[in-house]
């Protein structure tokens, strides 16, 4: 096999990346593909949205004026034959990056595509959509960055061990940016969570018997000297009536999380931020054991 020549390429190239679509995934292909060949001189153009023979002989006509390539993802059949053949007619070289990902798969799986166009694209929406909200949740974890609370679709408040944490991530990656919020002791919440919308805030809430075998058994293997406090049955309830108090007085709905499980209580959550603001992530799961 004949080895490429790996000298620098001088010649300007304009690649056209081309898509049914809104170019946007085709174009970051072609961008990684392209990284391998550095240093060269490439235009990328990103063209979105061919649907018609009219179309695709537009863009071969515009391709061949400047010598170009055209790199592209299509899921109509007719269209992909329309951009090769008449790529062929007019010296212009084609890529087919998804034809034949959608006809081996269509062999093996003895089913016709959808042919709908666009589709590749939503599937990559929602992945970065979902690690978005991650980013969000994790950044907005207990407490943190109160000045990016405005930005949270839905906001978690309770005291330590209501299971802030672990709901918030569950809802983050179903596509929901959640911060969670201590409540603790001698400590004042953050003046940007009662400024924010009320109907994004739930508080968590437990049993005092509940929360004290939690923490019991969180700091079982911790210097227990250093958390009295946090698991003196006494300040516990006085933690939980604090909680209690300024749930009512702002008048957030509550969750008592003290026998559900993670999926039981973002579920809830769901329902209560979906009924509350109508703010949707799609359907809502209904976990075994949640109430209908």
């Amino acid at each position: 096999m004949k080895e490429k020549d790996n000298r620098k390429s001088v010649r300007m190239r304009h690649v056209f990346a081309v898509s049914d679509g809104t170019g946007a995934t085709i174009e970051t292909v072609v961008k990684a593909a392209l990284k391998q060949f550095e240093p060269t001189k490439v235009e990328l153009r990103r063209i979105p949205n061919v649907r018609t023979s009219q179309q695709v002989e537009e863009l071969v006509d515009d391709a061949a004026k400047l010598d170009g390539i055209i790199i592209y993802t299509m899921v109509s059949p007719k269209l992909r034959r329309k951009v090769t053949e008449d790529g062929m007619k007019n010296g212009v070289p084609t890529v087919d990056v998804f034809g034949p990902i959608l006809t081996r798969l269509s062999d093996l799986l003895e089913l016709s595509p959808m042919a709908k166009p666009g589709i590749f694209r939503q599937l990559d929406e929602e992945y970065f959509r979902r690690i978005e909200a991650v980013d969000y949740t994790v950044k907005h974890d207990d407490g943190g960055d109160p000045a990016g609370l405005d930005k949270a679709e839905i906001i978690l408040v309770g005291v330590s061990r209501t299971s802030k944490t672990p709901v918030a991530i569950y809802l983050a990656y179903r596509g929901w940016k959640v911060a969670n919020i201590p409540i603790i002791l001698g400590i004042k919440p953050p003046r940007e969570l009662f400024e924010v919308d009320s109907k994004k805030v739930v508080g968590m809430t437990i049993t005092a018997d509940r929360l004290t075998t939690l923490r019991s058994v969180r700091v079982q293997y911790l210097d227990r000297s250093q958390f009295i406090q946090y698991t003196d049955p006494a300040a516990i309830r006085e933690e939980l009536r604090l909680a209690e108090q300024l749930f009512a007085k702002q008048e957030w709905p509550v969750v008592d999380v003290s026998h559900k499980s993670i999926e039981e209580t973002a579920t809830q959550v769901m329902r209560i931020t979906y009924g509350r603001s109508g703010v949707s992530k799609g359907e809502i799961p209904v976990e075994e054991g949640t109430e209908p």
